[in-house]
Protein backbone atom coordinates (compact mmCIF):
# COMPACT_ATOMS: atom_id res chain seq x y z
CA UNK A 1 0.00 0.00 0.00
CA UNK A 2 1.12 3.51 -1.15
CA UNK A 3 1.08 6.30 1.58
CA UNK A 4 0.59 10.19 0.73
CA UNK A 5 1.77 12.49 3.35
CA UNK A 6 0.52 16.49 2.99
CA UNK A 7 1.31 17.40 6.65
CA UNK A 8 0.95 21.26 5.69
CA UNK A 9 -3.09 20.11 5.21
CA UNK A 10 -3.45 19.34 8.54
CA UNK A 11 -3.96 23.06 10.25
CA UNK A 12 -6.60 23.59 7.36
CA UNK A 13 -8.24 20.16 7.86
CA UNK A 14 -8.46 20.65 11.85
CA UNK A 15 -9.68 24.14 11.62
CA UNK A 16 -6.39 25.24 13.58
CA UNK A 17 -4.94 27.91 11.26
CA UNK A 18 -6.99 30.76 11.83
CA UNK A 19 -5.00 33.90 10.86
CA UNK A 20 -6.05 37.38 12.67
CA UNK A 21 -7.71 39.58 9.79
CA UNK A 22 -7.76 39.38 5.88
CA UNK A 23 -5.41 36.59 4.38
CA UNK A 24 -4.74 39.06 1.36
CA UNK A 25 -3.97 41.89 3.54
CA UNK A 26 -1.55 40.21 5.67
CA UNK A 27 0.69 38.87 3.25
CA UNK A 28 0.20 42.61 1.24
CA UNK A 29 1.81 44.32 4.61
CA UNK A 30 4.75 42.12 4.35
CA UNK A 31 7.49 44.40 2.05
CA UNK A 32 8.99 41.02 0.34
CA UNK A 33 7.44 38.11 -1.57
CA UNK A 34 8.60 35.18 -1.00
CA UNK A 35 7.04 31.75 -0.08
CA UNK A 36 5.76 32.60 3.60
CA UNK A 37 3.63 35.52 1.73
CA UNK A 38 3.20 33.34 -1.23
CA UNK A 39 2.56 36.68 -3.36
CA UNK A 40 3.79 35.89 -6.87
CA UNK A 41 3.39 39.14 -8.80
CA UNK A 42 2.19 42.89 -7.77
CA UNK A 43 0.11 44.82 -9.90
CA UNK A 44 -0.78 48.52 -9.31
CA UNK A 45 -4.00 48.28 -8.22
CA UNK A 46 -3.92 44.02 -7.77
CA UNK A 47 -1.61 40.99 -6.95
CA UNK A 48 -1.45 37.47 -7.64
CA UNK A 49 -0.80 34.62 -4.94
CA UNK A 50 -0.41 30.88 -4.37
CA UNK A 51 -3.23 29.33 -2.93
CA UNK A 52 -2.14 27.36 0.42
CA UNK A 53 -4.62 25.01 0.06
CA UNK A 54 -5.37 24.26 -3.82
CA UNK A 55 -7.22 22.53 -5.56
CA UNK A 56 -4.24 21.20 -7.83
CA UNK A 57 -0.77 22.21 -8.45
CA UNK A 58 -0.24 25.82 -9.78
CA UNK A 59 -3.86 27.11 -8.13
CA UNK A 60 -3.25 30.63 -7.66
CA UNK A 61 -5.33 33.59 -7.13
CA UNK A 62 -5.51 37.33 -8.25
CA UNK A 63 -7.42 39.41 -5.98
CA UNK A 64 -7.33 43.20 -5.90
CA UNK A 65 -5.10 45.59 -3.28
CA UNK A 66 -8.44 46.70 -2.25
CA UNK A 67 -10.13 45.35 0.70
CA UNK A 68 -13.53 44.71 -0.92
CA UNK A 69 -16.33 42.02 -1.07
CA UNK A 70 -17.30 41.87 -4.40
CA UNK A 71 -16.28 42.69 -8.06
CA UNK A 72 -18.64 45.73 -8.51
CA UNK A 73 -17.42 47.31 -5.71
CA UNK A 74 -14.21 47.70 -7.49
CA UNK A 75 -13.46 50.11 -9.64
CA UNK A 76 -12.60 49.54 -13.46
CA UNK A 77 -8.99 49.93 -13.37
CA UNK A 78 -8.77 47.61 -10.35
CA UNK A 79 -11.33 45.32 -12.71
CA UNK A 80 -9.59 45.22 -16.09
CA UNK A 81 -6.05 44.87 -14.13
CA UNK A 82 -7.18 41.64 -12.49
CA UNK A 83 -8.56 40.21 -15.61
CA UNK A 84 -4.49 40.76 -17.55
CA UNK A 85 -3.34 39.00 -14.18
CA UNK A 86 -5.50 36.50 -15.09
CA UNK A 87 -4.43 36.21 -18.40
CA UNK A 88 -0.88 36.40 -17.83
CA UNK A 89 -1.22 33.74 -14.79
CA UNK A 90 -2.82 31.31 -17.82
CA UNK A 91 -0.16 32.01 -19.53
CA UNK A 92 2.87 30.82 -17.43
CA UNK A 93 1.19 28.16 -15.60
CA UNK A 94 0.76 27.04 -19.55
CA UNK A 95 4.38 26.73 -19.65
CA UNK A 96 4.84 25.03 -16.56
CA UNK A 97 2.62 22.73 -15.78
CA UNK A 98 0.97 21.94 -19.17
CA UNK A 99 -2.46 21.53 -18.49
CA UNK A 100 -5.26 20.92 -20.97
CA UNK A 101 -8.18 23.07 -19.53
CA UNK A 102 -8.65 25.58 -16.60
CA UNK A 103 -11.45 26.66 -14.20
CA UNK A 104 -11.35 30.49 -13.36
CA UNK A 105 -13.69 31.87 -11.20
CA UNK A 106 -14.93 33.87 -8.03
CA UNK A 107 -17.02 32.42 -5.23
CA UNK A 108 -18.32 35.87 -4.11
CA UNK A 109 -20.36 35.46 -0.64
CA UNK A 110 -20.40 33.31 2.33
CA UNK A 111 -23.36 30.95 0.66
CA UNK A 112 -21.38 30.98 -2.93
CA UNK A 113 -18.09 29.27 -0.90
CA UNK A 114 -15.68 31.86 -0.64
CA UNK A 115 -13.44 30.88 2.04
CA UNK A 116 -12.43 34.67 2.40
CA UNK A 117 -16.23 36.54 1.73
CA UNK A 118 -14.68 39.75 2.84
CA UNK A 119 -11.46 40.08 -0.03
CA UNK A 120 -13.03 39.15 -3.27
CA UNK A 121 -10.11 36.85 -5.66
CA UNK A 122 -10.47 35.27 -8.69
CA UNK A 123 -9.04 31.42 -8.89
CA UNK A 124 -7.14 30.10 -11.57
CA UNK A 125 -7.21 26.17 -11.47
CA UNK A 126 -5.09 24.16 -14.07
CA UNK A 127 -7.34 21.07 -15.21
CA UNK A 128 -6.30 17.97 -16.78
CA UNK A 129 -8.36 14.64 -17.42
CA UNK A 130 -9.03 12.54 -14.92
CA UNK A 131 -8.03 14.84 -12.31
CA UNK A 132 -10.59 13.87 -10.48
CA UNK A 133 -10.25 10.72 -8.99
CA UNK A 134 -11.30 8.20 -6.81
CA UNK A 135 -9.19 9.87 -4.25
CA UNK A 136 -11.03 12.95 -4.97
CA UNK A 137 -14.03 11.76 -5.14
CA UNK A 138 -14.42 8.95 -3.14
CA UNK A 139 -11.41 9.59 -0.49
CA UNK A 140 -12.24 12.83 -0.06
CA UNK A 141 -8.66 13.95 -0.62
CA UNK A 142 -6.61 15.77 -2.79
CA UNK A 143 -3.33 14.14 -4.11
CA UNK A 144 -0.49 17.15 -4.96
CA UNK A 145 2.80 16.19 -6.40
CA UNK A 146 4.76 18.85 -5.25
CA UNK A 147 4.47 21.12 -1.96
CA UNK A 148 3.54 24.75 -1.97
CA UNK A 149 6.77 26.09 -1.61
CA UNK A 150 7.72 23.99 -5.09
CA UNK A 151 4.85 25.46 -6.64
CA UNK A 152 5.96 29.17 -5.56
CA UNK A 153 9.13 28.96 -6.92
CA UNK A 154 8.18 27.66 -9.86
CA UNK A 155 5.66 30.10 -10.96
CA UNK A 156 7.60 32.98 -9.28
CA UNK A 157 10.80 31.74 -11.55
CA UNK A 158 8.54 31.89 -15.02
CA UNK A 159 6.68 35.34 -14.12
CA UNK A 160 10.34 36.95 -13.16
CA UNK A 161 11.45 35.53 -16.91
Amino acid sequence: MKRIFTPWRRNYIEGHEQEDGCIFCNALAKQEDNPKNLILQRGRRAFVIVNLYPYTNGHIMVAPMAHQPSLELLDPETRAEMMELVSQAMVILKKIYHPQAFNVGANIGKVAGAGVPDHVHLHIVPRWTGDSNFMSTVGETRVLPETIEETYNRIKNSWEK
